[in-house]
């Protein structure tokens, strides 16, 4: 199967396997880090397949979705590469990447190192859809969808939490920009991503100033 092949092929299992997933860990939030991989690439020296596999691949099966379970995704993604005969190293490849690159992650140190620049790429073009006015988007709606309040400035946000702690938060929507979406454009691993984090950063830190000024009654 020709490579492109290969990314029609592929692109087709995750449409249907998300059809009915959340908004922000839908179809579309996958092409659009897709997109993002093949933008970030043009400027690094890449194995094209093995980004375009993990960025399409990545999200297959969101452990947040089923229980915290990390394994079903990467197990996932194995079987449909093997089912469509892609080599083997690029399957290890693909799946190293998959397991690895999740924010969380960052709470420990990886089980195996990751250097790849494949993991590099991926990992930014992820991160870069988690951030901007797309990225606001995304948490608010995740936020809704687990019926979290918007905002509750009695509950402060927690800046040192363990994985688990992580994984587990019920904190308000706003927290997560503490938490998480503000720390991404100082974890950007590419030169392309870390331009793109820029403006996005500045454009929620405005979000920030007006809802809050809003909040407050001052506008």
């Amino acid at each position: 199967m020709t490579h492109e092949k290969l990314i029609d092929t592929t692109i087709a299992f995750v449409k249907e396997e998300l059809k009915n997933a959340e908004g922000g860990h839908d179809w579309f939030h996958i092409e659009r880090v897709f997109k993002n991989a093949i933008l970030i690439s043009r400027e690094e020296k890449v194995d094209i397949l093995v980004v375009s596999l993990a960025a399409l691949l990545h999200d297959i099966a969101d452990p947040k979705f089923y229980g915290g379970d990390e394994e079903i995704g990467p197990k996932k993604a194995s079987e449909f590469l093997h089912a469509i005969n892609v080599n083997n190293g690029i399957i290890a490849h693909v799946i190293n990447i998959i397991k690895n690159m999740s924010f969380k992650n960052s709470f420990e140190k990886y089980s195996t190192p990751i250097n790849s620049k494949e993991f590099q790429v991926v990992q930014d073009a992820d991160r870069l859809d988690a951030i901007g006015a797309i990225g606001i988007a995304r948490c608010f709606n995740y936020g809704g969808f687990k019926n979290r309040p918007l905002y509750d400035p009695s509950i402060l946000p927690n800046l040192n939490m363990s994985k688990e702690e992580y994984k587990n938060a019920k904190a308000p929507t706003i927290n997560h920009f503490y938490e998480k979406l503000l720390l991404l454009k100082d974890k950007m691993n590419t030169q392309t991503a870390k331009q793109i984090a820029t403006e996005r950063h500045v454009y929620m830190e405005s979000f920030l100033n007006q809802f809050y000024e809003e909040w407050n009654g001052m506008k």
